[in-house]
């Protein structure tokens, strides 16, 4: 039989397994599952431009659907930010660890968009889920199933009666389409106790109306869970300061708000910094971790970190979240019109998200004039 390559490794299975995981899909047990014991996505073999000729017309375009799912989920990478972040979640969780009389703190983690707050934290999760599972199995003593973390997410019109039921959802509980808000409310603690969950991840807090009664009701269920449960609570929102949940006050709605702010600690991830050597090192080698992964038969040493390091953060801002869509979409360009190969050209046609896109300019000129620079003085591959 002919053997021309016609089946280049890293395709098939595990990408249709991963290409379920989305953000619905993590609001249930099972697919967080998936998520959490998932292996590693399996890369495509690096082709050469003649290796790529001598491919058939259908292993080619199964080879690119293969590059296509790998390029698009490039991360998470291992930044500073996220290695600082997940130091200080394993001191708050592990120092949860008490008896049961004693208070869980909470944790907030507060940022501006395109900072990879979630991915950070569903890596987080994804680390304990493991942990808690090797150490203490599958199986309760009481015999159920063991689902370490719980993960919801708020909408605009989040109440107690929806917030409880999104919590009865994620365990797909039979008592979730009827019953009162408070009926939903024992029913999703008793979830959590039976399947001894230890992190409970709220989503997308900002959607949460603080100042109003629905608001208040959620914040002292918080308080209720962080009181009563054996379960730590992450918080994740955008300007959940400035929202008023880390407020003092004297009125009964901001002293409710503060008491939960007295019981949380306050995380964020801050951007690319660039204005010192040592940001500027950690840039570079944060596109030197995704030259490395790049599946593109033009590539070179070199071609993000030293060609393209200035454009790079003009177009990003230094947030990980417009980069690594911005190098997402240009990789796709690039296998889909057999350029094979990142550069301003091609980068230029690519369009990035609108708040990257308004800071672009300024920042240009910046990098232009000298009054920036973002390649470390000194540079090793």
């Amino acid at each position: 039989m002919k053997t021309d390559r016609s089946r280049p490794r890293a395709v098939g299975t595990p990408y249709d397994l991963r290409s379920r995981l989305d953000q619905l899909t993590l609001s249930h047990k099972e697919g967080f599952q998936r998520f959490a014991e998932a292996p590693p996505r399996p890369r495509p073999e690096l082709l050469t431009r003649r290796q790529m000729k001598r491919l058939s017309e259908d292993a080619l375009a199964e080879y690119n659907r293969g590059r296509r799912k790998w390029h698009a989920n490039l991360g998470p990478l291992w930044t500073p930010q996220m290695e600082a972040l997940h130091e200080d979640l394993w001191d708050i969780f592990d120092s949860n660890e008490q008896d049961s009389d004693k208070i869980k703190g909470g944790i907030a983690l507060d940022a501006f968009p395109g900072l990879g707050k979630t991915t950070a934290v569903l890596a987080f999760a994804r680390k304990l889920h493991r942990r808690i599972l090797r150490e203490e199995g599958e199986l309760t003593d009481a015999g159920h199933q063991r689902w370490p973390v719980c993960r919801v997410g708020l909408t605009a019109n989040t109440g107690m009666r929806d917030f409880n039921r999104a919590i009865l959802e994620y365990y797909e509980h039979p008592g979730r389409f009827r019953g009162t808000a408070a009926d939903f409310g024992y029913r999703a603690l008793d979830s959590m106790l039976t399947a001894e969950t230890r992190l409970l991840i709220v989503d997308d807090l900002h959607f949460l109306r603080w100042n109003q009664q629905a608001g208040i009701e959620v914040s002292n269920h918080f308080k209720y869970i962080a009181n009563e449960f054996p379960v730590t609570l992450l918080l994740v929102g955008v300007g959940l300061e400035t929202r008023g949940l880390f407020s003092e006050g004297t009125d009964y709605k901001n002293a409710v708000l503060a008491q939960t702010g007295r019981r949380t600690t306050r995380l964020g991830m801050a951007p690319f910094n660039i204005n010192a050597e040592l940001g500027r090192v950690e840039w570079r080698n944060m596109l030197l971790a995704l030259e490395e992964r790049i599946v593109l038969a033009g590539k070179r040493p070199g071609m993000l970190a030293d060609d393209l390091s200035d454009y790079l953060f003009a177009r990003s801002s230094g947030h990980i979240g417009s980069l690594m869509t911005l190098i997402n979409r240009g990789c796709q360009r690039a296998v889909r019109t057999g350029a094979e190969y990142v550069d301003t050209r091609l980068m230029e046609g690519v369009k990035n998200d609108a708040a990257a896109e308004r800071a672009r300019g300024e920042l240009e000129h910046a990098l232009a004039s000298g009054r920036l620079v973002s390649r470390p003085k000194r540079t090793t591959q």
